[in-house]
């Protein structure tokens, strides 16, 4: 009997992460993504080069937000609060400090619905399988 419970975990993680999808605008999302992401984060999502090597200033450049990236291997939470209180600051919300993030806040320049819709638009052009690994991160509801 203790064999199924990590299996019915891990079948109810990807489900009852969803809610966070439904009803989402991914054409909204893709236009703000370009108004506001794909200066830092490319129009087609490739990131900027190098982004795996900080800079002179010790910043890790703009990661690729396709599957070449590692924006799928994060939680619905952290994607959400990472857009929305900026690197740093979500990072700390978490415990870590001292991480010099070039991502900035973007909580007083959208809404909350606004930031859901363009993460959205990001996991609209993960592989089936990204989406899944994905969802696999987030705690069940």
């Amino acid at each position: 009997m203790r064999w199924m419970i990590p299996i019915l975990l891990s079948l109810a993680s990807p489900v009852a992460a969803d809610h966070n999808w439904n009803h989402r605008d991914i054409v909204a999302g893709q236009s703000l993504y370009a108004d506001n992401c794909a200066s830092c984060h490319g129009a087609n999502l490739e990131g900027q080069p190098n982004w795996q090597s900080p800079n002179a200033n010790g910043v890790l450049p703009a990661p690729p937000h396709d599957g070449t990236g590692h924006t799928w291997h994060h939680d619905d939470e952290l994607l959400f609060e990472y857009t929305k209180l900026g690197g740093t600051a979500a990072l700390e919300v978490r415990g870590v400090t001292g991480f010099n993030s070039g991502m900035p806040a973007f909580g007083e320049t959208l809404t909350d619905d606004e930031i859901w819709d363009i993460l959205a638009y990001i996991r609209s052009t993960w592989s089936e399988r990204e989406r899944d690994v994905q969802a696999s991160r987030n705690l069940p509801h």
